[in-house]
């Protein structure tokens, strides 16, 4: 992959425009190089790039100031929220500015009577849950990097987790959002305002706006919660158990997968408890009334046993936790087997998930690199982690095309190339083997009605980005288009 190259008209402003910055946010700039390092890249750790300048506000209003000026003065700008993003969403660019929200981490409001919260964007996922979990409550998605993802980029990327098969995405689990544009115009977003301007946001990468407040729904904890583990001797029983389980009318509150060398991995890591001979464990949550969970491990365990696995139930918290958090665990212990990793994430219909583990080994075996399969496995969303080292001749590169068979074999069998990760830099150039021209140009023409200048997020999701020009749009703002004194044809 390459990275886009800078503007060098932008770069011959860089003093002017740090200086435009520092004016209006006079403890919030970072420009020297050392400072500038630590924001160079995000979780696609192989792609690193120093921003021109990194800008950390604390209110919205700063933000809408800082929009305003890059509008202004014609500089791209890249929203970052903790950088844990694994499709380089939040990779800065040389000619622009990274607006860093890390400092936006208040929780605004707690309305228990309407089971929501309001928070700035740089609240952290778990954070959410911690702030009410005394009084009975907690937020769904729960992404692996829960402990510092935050709720900016979980909207950014439409983030999931391992409870997202019963509970939703960030998008089933939002009530509104409040957006400043590239303009500097704040506006709120919520189900009660017409178009679905809501859901066109969660999942827009950072191309449309920058999102500076969100109220998220909040649940009531289930009553009872029960954990079941079920080891199998081959992976295709294990995928062919979820199809099973699903097909059965049963929807568990989670249903994850590891093969034996994550399992192995996790083990040596955090040492869950996972049986050492097996090929696949499913770990799987029943929640809910007392009666439909006993109902439902009840059916779970015949299913899994009827496919000849081995199935163990948590029989305390702390049992449960275990077995969580060796799940949890999977993306650092990888550490143990290589230094670098990719995490893929595309998403297949269940049915075809015996079809897609079997031709996935044997890619493997092809490119000839460490490969392990963990995954939501309920609803498809799959994350093979690629493993290999960078300071390897070409290891990068097979490790790439690699992953890039991979979500291509998830569209050829009728699914989709991101689930949660998003598609950032490290899916962009892949976005034609699922969309059409015409569907990449409809796509393109809803950003130019954000963003008409295209400096929000550039680079990102769209393999090439024509201006809106081109297509025949320009940018309304307050009712008034753009050189009212030319005619339009």
């Amino acid at each position: 992959m390459e990275l886009a190259e800078p503007n060098f008209e932008i770069l011959s402003r860089r003093a002017e425009i740090v200086a435009g910055l520092k004016s209006i946010l006079p403890d919030g700039v970072v420009a020297d190089r050392a400072g500038l390092a630590a924001f160079d890249g995000d979780a696609l750790s192989a792609y690193r790039q120093a921003p021109l300048v990194c800008v950390l506000p604390r209110t919205k209003e700063q933000v809408a100031a800082v929009l305003k000026f890059a509008s202004a003065n014609a500089v791209p700008i890249v929203p970052r929220g903790a950088g844990t993003s694994l499709s380089g969403g939040a990779l800065p660019r040389a000619d622009g500015i990274l607006i860093a929200l890390g400092r936006m981490n208040r929780i605004l409001e707690i309305d228990i009577d309407n089971r929501a919260l309001t928070v700035e964007p740089g609240v952290t996922n778990l954070a959410i849950t911690r702030a009410v979990e005394d009084r009975g409550f907690y937020y769904a998605p729960d992404p692996s990097s829960q402990i510092a993802c935050t709720i900016g980029g979980n909207i950014a990327e439409n983030s999931g987790g391992l409870h997202c098969l019963k509970y939703g995405l960030t998008t089933n689990n939002l009530l509104s959002v409040t957006l400043v544009t590239i303009d500097g115009e704040t506006v709120r977003l919520g189900h009660d305002r017409g178009y679905d301007l809501m859901g066109v946001v969660a999942g827009s990468e950072g191309l449309l706006g920058v999102v500076v407040e969100a109220t998220v729904r909040i649940l009531p904890r289930p009553p009872v919660t029960r954990t079941l583990m079920a080891a199998f001797a081959s992976v295709p029983d294990a995928g062919q158990c979820v199809a099973d389980i699903i097909a059965a009318g049963i929807v568990p509150a989670a249903m994850e997968f590891m093969d034996r060398r994550c399992i192995e991995a996790v083990e040596a890591y955090c040492a869950p408890g996972y049986p050492a001979h097996a090929e696949g464990v499913l770990v799987i949550d029943a929640d809910g009334l007392q009666s439909e969970v006993d109902a439902a491990t009840s059916r779970i365990a015949a299913i899994a046993r009827g496919l000849g696995a081995e199935v163990r139930e948590a029989t305390d918290e702390a049992e449960r936790a275990r077995l969580w958090a060796g799940r949890k665990s999977a993306f650092p212990a990888m550490g143990r087997l290589a230094p670098d990793m990719l995490c893929m994430d595309g998403t297949i219909p269940r049915r075809k998930l015996p079809e897609v583990l079997a031709r996935m080994s044997e890619m493997a075996k092809t490119y000839d690199l460490g490969f392990c399969n963990v995954f939501h496995a309920g609803d498809g969303n799959l994350h093979p982690l690629i493993i290999f080292d960078a300071m390897k001749q070409g290891e990068l590169a097979r490790a790439e095309a690699f992953g890039a068979d991979i979500l291509k074999l998830c569209v050829e069998v009728g699914g989709v190339l991101t689930g949660e990760h998003g598609v950032g830099v490290e899916k962009r150039d892949l976005m034609p083997a699922m969309f059409s021209d015409d569907d990449l140009a409809q796509q393109q023409r809803l950003k130019c009605a954000f963003d008409s200048g295209g400096l929000l997020n550039p680079g990102k999701v769209f393999p090439t980005l024509s201006a809106c020009v081109e297509q025949g749009h320009l940018h309304v703002s307050e009712g008034r288009m753009p050189w009212p004194n030319l005619p339009r044809y």
